[in-house]
């Protein structure tokens, strides 16, 4: 049967959690295309505000990575934006002047940030926040300017503080209404917020409205309505947002606040559907990750031809942390009218809780303090329960929670535990019983709980106590590889030893994964592990490696990529030199720049003139894509400055023509330095070599990214050839010991700098180290072979790789 094509216009939550259902119903069913207008893959847009506050990088907030898109046959298409749709055609065609043809459309638009008319708003250091980019700006601006003010007093303006905050700055809050966060807590849990975060060092100007942003090209602060005025170096916008429906009125579907969607989440045009904070159904249009999950469901049932109940409308909640208060709030929370209140205030524990009742039925809640009976409140408002047989105020002081007895205990199968994605108990008891999860990761690979915001993780590991007893506690619970497995790194190697498994698919087969094709976390694991363990047998497989390393060059935001070739020791020649200028312009190259690991970027390349630029360049690759030795930077050394005394730029080119093309769990960076100057950065690499009088400092578990770490000290030797022996033992103890993807100043600090000298000291282990390591070396497979040993790229070898 021939596929229909299927084009997902957003790459945001709710569009890719019903392209996800969808795969689930009918994966062969469909050609799938996602486009969307950021140059990232999925990530979870809930998390951007502990990016801001350094809790957490992009990689830990990103839901679906670029392997995910690749394994499911997905073609994703990034940095553009689809602006008109002929339905006629039925054919989408984005900015870039790109014609998609498609069977079934979806609209996925999500929504954008409400920009008032205020005079000044675009200049410089004015910002919203609503995606990564938004963040990367006020992260920039948090280290060179000091006084920000946020514009909106809402929960995005809130968190956008706070990260401000912690950054280090200086940070005001500008709201129009009386109290914070108005949509989701009443007055008397809006002023207990207040004082709160004032504690915390926010300072706010409430019922205050903003009628110029001053400055001449950048801004320099706020005028009021009332006249007054305040210095800021940076504006957050955080007022609202509106659905981003602009292309569906263009292209003549009914709009009216959102796209205007049925039951179905059909539009009026055929075959054209609408899901998200884009839609609006029944005049709702819904903001929060729950309902727009709710939508996705039944979304992917229709278009799949699955029969299902129609959408109803979702009844919201709200239950979070701001600044590390509990807050939350469900329903219709505002007493009046045929609405009465009922209300506990503990105002030394600050500690406040009400619900609202219509009858004898709760409509509505608002908790601050303490927010445990959220879901418990929210499943009686769902149900609208009747409640005219109980003590009502028993129901916001459970006095069986309070004695100490589990709050998951007391829930029934029905009620939700993670109201992000709809998880009932009785769905979590189920895959434990059932598919045999235990543990938080395995639950939400087979479920999706605590995927989204992670409010829920609590409620899931009781759920987890509660179902398997004392087997759950007798166990700490293992950092497994990957949700697809309850198996630790540890335990798999020992599996794969023991059992002689081979390939990647035999682990997964024999060791019982939950997911019989694995994640794109643990087939590259599972592919470096078996490949570690059998140097000289194990054939790497393609297939299971990371998109870069499958096509020898750094995928872009655009779609092209880019291309770096060895430069060893950051030394060159007029040969080479040239050869790169050819080549550059012979493709039409658009950016040469020399990278920091003083080798020359190659940016911009077209995936399809890849096997000719590097038969051209005939140069080996540097790997600048691997989870390999990428680079050894060099200082000139004792031959040419006044102060070295060692020779860096040979020991620089040595240790990178021995090491290269070597596997390792993570990148690895090197640098020699000749003296203790240290101008090639020696102190913050993975591994650096700082020349003394009479010999060497090697350092080792230096970082330079976001988490910057020095270098710890681990021996000073006096030849070269100790040097080489003690990094190739060092480097192959970090490929046996170290987690798939943990870069080596993570390991230092897990396993400890004495415990690894101690290794090291040893005669014996060393000595047997190098003996693997050696090994290692010496049965590099092709590519890397061909690559190292002819330093030539064939082109019927590259077109096998990229496009069989």
């Amino acid at each position: 049967m021939e596929r229909k094509k299927l084009i997902l216009v957003g790459n945001g939550m709710a569009g890719v959690r019903t392209i996800e259902e969808i795969l689930k119903l009918a994966r062969d069913s469909f050609e799938i295309t996602i486009i969307g207008n950021e140059p990232h893959p999925n990530y979870n847009r809930i998390l951007l505000s502990k990016v801001l506050q350094g809790d957490m990088e992009v990689t830990d907030i990103t839901l679906n990575d670029w392997g995910w898109y690749q394994e499911n046959g997905i073609e994703l298409i990034t940095g553009e934006t689809v602006t008109k749709i002929n339905s006629l055609k039925k054919t989408v065609i984005t900015n870039s002047g790109r014609v998609e043809p498609y069977d079934e459309l979806i609209l996925a638009t999500g929504s954008l940030p409400f920009l008032p008319p205020i005079h000044g708003v675009d200049k410089k250091g004015v910002t919203t926040f609503r995606d990564i980019g938004d963040t990367e700006v006020m992260l920039a601006a948090s280290k060179k300017y000091k006084k920000a003010a946020v514009i909106g007093g809402g929960l995005l303006g809130l968190e956008a503080a706070m990260g401000l905050i912690n950054l280090g700055m200086d940070v005001s809050v500008i709201h129009l209404g009386p109290y914070l966060m108005e949509r989701q807590l009443d007055p008397t849990a809006g002023r207990l917020l207040q004082d709160e975060l004032e504690k915390q060092g926010m300072s706010f100007y409430l019922e205050k409205q903003t009628q110029e942003i001053y400055g001449d090209q950048r801004v320099k602060g706020l005028l009021f309505s009332d006249g007054t005025s305040l210095e800021a170096d940076l504006i957050v916008m955080a007022v609202g947002i509106k659905p981003n429906s602009e292309v569906a009125r263009e292209s003549g579907i009914g709009v009216n606040r959102g796209i205007v969607v049925n039951d179905f989440m059909e539009t009026d045009l055929p075959h054209v559907y609408a899901v998200g904070e884009c839609a609006e159904h029944n005049g709702m249009v819904y903001g929060l990750v729950a309902p727009l999950y709710e939508q996705g469901k039944v979304l992917a049932k229709h278009i799949c031809g699955v029969e299902t109940n129609p959408y109803q409308g979702s009844v919201s909640s709200t239950q979070l942390k701001v600044s590390g208060v509990e807050v939350f709030s469900a329903g219709d929370f505002m007493e009046g009218e045929d609405k009465k209140s009922l209300k506990v205030f503990d105002e030394q524990e600050g500690i406040y809780k009400k619900i609202v009742l219509r009858g004898n039925k709760i409509v509505g809640a608002v908790m601050f303090g303490d927010s445990s009976d959220g879901n418990r409140l929210f499943s009686l408002i769902q149900k609208k329960a009747d409640i005219s047989d109980r003590a009502k105020v028993s129901i916001l002081q459970s006095s069986e929670i309070e004695s100490g007895k589990s709050q998951v205990a007391l829930m029934s199968d029905e009620e939700i535990i993670c109201g992000c994605n709809g998880v009932t108990k009785g769905t979590i008891v189920q895959a434990i019983r059932q598919q045999g999860c235990s543990s938080l990761e395995e639950i939400k690979a087979c479920t999706s709980a605590s995927r989204s915001c992670g409010g829920c993780k609590q409620l899931v590991g009781e759920a987890l106590d509660l179902t398997l007893g004392k087997s759950y506690m007798a166990n700490p619970q293992k950092e497994a590889i990957c949700g697809c497995t309850r198996l630790t790194r540890d335990e798999v190697i020992e599996e794969i030893k023991a059992k002689r498994l081979s390939t990647v698919k035999e682990v997964m087969f024999v060791l019982g994964w939950n997911n019989e094709e694995g994640c794109s976390k643990c087939r590259p694991a599972l592919n470096y592990y078996l490949g570690m363990v059998y140097p000289e047998e194990y054939q790497d497989e393609r297939e299971s490696k990371f998109v870069n390393e499958r096509m020898h060059a750094n995928i872009q935001k655009d779609g092209t990529y880019s291309v770096v070739p060895r430069m060893y020791g950051g030394v060159t020649n007029s040969t080479d030199l040239r050869r790169i200028a050819d080549v550059v312009d012979k493709y039409d190259i658009p950016l040469v720049k020399v990278t920091g690991g003083q080798r020359i970027d190659l940016l911009g390349v077209k995936k399809e003139d890849l096997p000719k630029v590097w038969e051209d360049l005939d140069m080996p690759s540097g790997f600048a894509y691997g989870k390999s030795l990428r680079t050894v930077k060099t200082c000139v050394g004792e031959q040419y400055c006044r102060f070295g005394t060692q020779d860096s730029m040979s020991l620089g080119i040595l240790l990178e023509k021995k090491f290269e093309g070597l596997q390792t769990p993570h990148k690895v960076k090197m640098a020699v330095s000749a003296c203790p100057r240290s101008c090639a950065e020696s102190g913050f690499k993975d591994i650096g070599f700082i020349g003394i009088e009479g010999g060497w400092e090697i350092y080792v578990g230096g970082n330079g990214g976001t988490h910057v770490r020095g270098g710890d000290l681990l021996y000073k030797v006096k030849t070269v050839e100790e040097v080489m022996e003690i990094t190739a033992a060092y480097l192959q103890y970090y490929r046996e010991t170290a987690n798939y993807l943990e870069r080596t100043s993570a390991w230092i600090e897990r396993v400890g700098l004495d415990y690894i000298r101690a290794t090291l000291d040893d005669r014996e282990k060393r000595k047997a180290l190098y003996g693997r390591m050696e090994k290692a070396l010496s049965v590099l497979k092709d590519p890397w072979k061909e690559i190292i040993e002819n330093n030539r790229v064939k082109e019927q070898m590259f077109n096998s790789m990229f496009f069989s």
